[in-house]
């Protein structure tokens, strides 16, 4: 029921909301974008609202099947286009798109030359690694835990690396079994809000792009409607008419002799994603 408050927040107001991993899937539109605009990509509607997309070289297959069991985004290569999958990543319906849109942005952005440019050496390569980023954050590795995990230091965001054998093609089978998940909630490991899983050959640096997102502290935008009500008390909101400066307020600022000493530095970017060659495993 609508409050009859006239103070009360209006639910559609947009807001900055911290940390990012609890503050809803948010709007895809940005994932459908990157895709839509990829080169020669090919996209597909099926039952009114499945939408798949095709690489041009048809090694890589996205779907976004809404009724499916997880919903979200299903992301598969295979060196050999009408084979089994080499690798398989999951996001299911609740993700925060931030962190998906990550993933395909830099799948799209180096597949024309099998991710080349993300290589030791490569143009893109930054050295960073999903262990680096959650170290960088500070979170907390749980010693002893089976798979081992590390922990958001508020505790409400996990993620793991499974340990032992595990047959390559079970992970493929099931996602549950994939050997790196990420999940957020008020319980992460086991009753996470959203889980993403990545299966043992996904190429590292499209992981450590969806870790840069997954661990960076930088509040993101959101409706107040579209923050879970579970998490309405784990996040910080602020309003972003109050989080963003008045330009005019600005541009007098920056005419005065008291911008430098007054000037706030933006928060710093993700880090840029690095490598790992995701070239067939199998000799077919």
């Amino acid at each position: 029921m609508p409050s009859s408050d006239p103070l009360a927040p209006d639910p559609h107001a947009d807001v900055l909301v911290s940390p990012g991993y609890l503050a809803g899937p948010g709007d895809s539109r940005g994932i459908f974008n990157t895709l839509d605009l990829a080169p020669s990509w090919t996209k597909t509607i099926a039952f009114g609202t499945d939408t798949y997309y095709t690489s041009p070289c048809q090694r890589v297959r996205v779907a976004n099947p809404m009724e499916s069991f997880y919903g979200g985004w299903t992301i598969s290569y295979a060196e050999d286009p009408l084979g089994v999958p080499d690798w398989i990543t999951t996001f299911d319906r609740n993700t925060p798109h931030e962190i998906v849109a990550a993933f395909t942005k830099a799948l799209v952005d180096g597949l024309h030359n099998n991710f080349a440019d993300y290589l030791s050496g490569g143009r893109q390569f930054a050295g960073t690694s999903p262990a680096s980023l959650t170290a960088r954050q500070r979170w907390d590795p749980v010693h002893g835990s089976r798979p081992f995990r590390t922990v958001s230091p508020d505790g409400h965001a996990a993620y793991q690396m499974g340990v032992g054998w595990l047959h390559e093609y079970d992970e493929l089978l099931t996602p549950e079994k994939s050997t790196w998940r990420m999940s957020a909630g008020t319980d992460p490991v086991y009753t996470p809000s959203w889980q993403a899983f990545f299966s043992r050959y996904t190429p590292q640096h499209l992981i450590t792009a969806s870790t840069a997102v997954f661990t960076n502290p930088t509040p993101v935008p959101r409706a107040l409607n579209q923050i879970p009500d579970r998490h309405r008390s784990l996040v910080s909101v602020t309003r972003e008419a109050t989080a963003r400066p008045n330009p005019r307020a600005t541009a007098a600022l920056a005419r005065s002799g008291q911008a430098q000493a007054m000037h706030v530095p933006p928060p710093p970017a993700a880090p840029t994603a690095p490598a790992r060659h995701a070239g067939s495993r199998r000799q077919r």
